[in-house]
């Protein structure tokens, strides 16, 4: 019996299965510049606007930079396994496949069903944040939507600066200026409506044509680039003509850590940064869903994850630089340390577009999110470890719609009716999962098979998928207990489903099964 779990996918099926065509087949129409895009769409979002102040304050000071550095580089070490997997076995469902493909079918189930945690929850977890931007983004235009339509039961949002702010984002803020969030009025969240019907709009834009939902995001993507380099402009003159002022809120560069507590400055506070804006990255492997929807995927498809992470990495720290250099980083524990910087230039007008730019980020990270776990959800039901109707293509848009709709009715409902803080970190610790099976994969694959013919090699074999899986299990580790008693129950419930329907019907297992009676006979 555990030798038929451990079972793996033949690598000459997956190639049959990335070779089909027809009306019953994924559409590919993806080229690179849309592969890059789907992974900047995924990456940039609130991370860069919130994630970066808040670490620079608590953490690492201006150091801040060194630990997006030692993020960036530890994001690579996955990247480099994802692209050669990507570009090997172009088939849509990411580590699941590839899971399937090296480790067999035990493994491949527990990342299949980890990543619909990770790709579902994460994209609940953003729409419930995209909806307070708005919120706050449409009253600067005097356009009122009733706060209680804006926020999950239990809840809360406060009024604040002639705004409605989520009380959770503005928690820091209102510490620094000595305010008691219970002196502010206040209201709770009946049914988040605005983030239900961003989820529905972006899984009607998904089942509508992966064309058109790229297209879309890649308009997006372009928009918030475009201020996220105003915002490095305006700083930069800023920074220019203040040397003195960049001079002195850079002194010290790395802060000491008087405490002597590990992660408060120093040294041991830059790791600490780097830990926490790590998952600022997350996202990349989103792209690797899409593979069975590129037009060249052996080519594309390393280019769109690598690609994606070196441009962000470049445009993270060079924000992170700026920022720390302009305001002092004591000062840039706030919700918003972006408008902040803004706001000392003395150019009121790119605060507006800033808010902009946060809106259009967390917009694509739904998109990407919802669509590589639709893929997911596609593969696993193609493999029969699902039911057969979750693998239906539309014969006419040629997306897998069913599952797009199944996916995005959950998520909407999440997103409306469930605080989602805590899952933040579950979306953190799936996605660290996914990076390790993919490492050991690739590693796996060479000894197994290094006969294959890999358009893409990932250089420094074992060293670097060794390199990855100590990363991810070390950030794994820095996560709460309460994270991975989470993250057991799930899979816990995941096991049930597998032993009780995925292992019975399972393409992989009878094909097994028929060989053996073949044997028999």
């Amino acid at each position: 019996m555990s030798s038929n779990l451990l079972k793996c996918k033949p690598l000459d099926m997956l190639t049959q299965e990335a070779a089909e065509t027809g009306e019953h087949s994924l559409k590919r129409a993806l080229g690179p510049i849309n592969l890059i895009t789907l992974g900047i769409g995924a990456i940039i979002g609130a991370g860069i606007f919130v994630l970066t102040g808040s670490a620079a304050a608590k953490y690492a000071g201006p150091a801040i930079v060194l630990s997006f550095i030692l993020s960036g580089i530890a994001c690579v070490f996955a990247g480099l396994c994802y692209a050669e997997f990507a570009s090997l076995i172009p088939i849509a469902g990411s580590a699941y496949t590839y899971g399937y493909a090296t480790l067999g079918e035990i493994f491949a189930w527990i990342i299949g069903w980890d990543l619909i945690l990770e790709y579902a929850f994460g994209a609940a977890t953003v729409a419930s944040g995209w909806s307070g931007y708005v919120l706050s983004f449409l009253e600067d235009f005097g356009i009122r939507i009733p706060p209680r339509l804006t926020l999950a039961p239990s809840e809360k949002l406060v009024f604040f600066g002639g705004h409605w702010e989520h009380l959770e984002r503005m928690k820091d803020t209102l510490q620094a200026q000595h305010i008691n969030p219970n002196t502010l009025p206040q209201q709770t969240g009946l049914f988040n409506l605005v983030a239900f019907l961003a989820i529905i709009g972006v899984t009607i834009l998904l089942v509508i044509g992966i064309k058109e939902s790229a297209n879309f995001n890649s308009g997006i993507v372009i928009v918030k680039v475009a201020i996220v380099l105003m915002f490095i402009v305006i700083a930069g003159l800023y920074a220019l003509k203040n040397p003195a002022i960049v001079q002195a809120n850079w002194h010290p560069f790395i802060p000491p850590n008087i405490t002597g507590k590990f992660g408060q400055y120093g040294w041991s506070g830059i790791a600490r940064g780097a830990s926490v804006i790590f998952f600022a990255y997350i996202g990349f492997d989103a792209v690797s869903t899409a593979a069975q929807e590129s037009k060249n995927p052996q080519k594309d498809m390393p280019f769109g994850i690598l690609g994606s992470l070196v441009i962000c990495t470049v445009l993270y720290i060079l924000v992170a630089g700026l920022l720390t250099g302009i305001v002092p980083y004591t000062d840039l524990n706030v919700s918003d340390p972006v408008a902040l910087g803004i706001d000392v230039t003395g150019i009121a007008w790119a605060k507006i577009l800033v808010k902009l730019g946060a809106i259009f980020g967390l917009a694509t990270v739904m998109l990407v999110m919802l669509l590589g776990q639709s893929r997911v959800f596609y593969s696993m039901s193609r493999d029969r470890l699902l039911p057969a109707w979750a693998g239906e293509v539309h014969p006419r848009f040629r997306t897998p719609w069913i599952s797009t709709l199944l996916v995005g009715g959950f998520v909407a409902v999440f997103a409306a009716i469930i605080p989602i803080e805590i899952l933040g970190e579950l979306v953190s610790i799936g996605t660290l999962l996914a990076f390790v099976i993919v490492c050991f994969g690739v590693w796996i694959l060479r000894v197994r098979r290094p006969d294959l013919h890999r358009p893409f090699k990932t250089p420094m074999v074992p060293l670097v998928p060794i390199l990855g899986v100590l990363v991810s299990v070390g950030l794994m580790a820095s996560l709460p207990l309460g994270t991975w008693i989470r993250l057991l129950v799930w899979l816990a419930i995941g096991m049930v489903i597998y032993f009780g329907y995925g292992r019975h019907h399972s393409k992989v297992q009878n094909m097994s099964s028929n060989e053996v009676k073949v044997a028999g006979d």
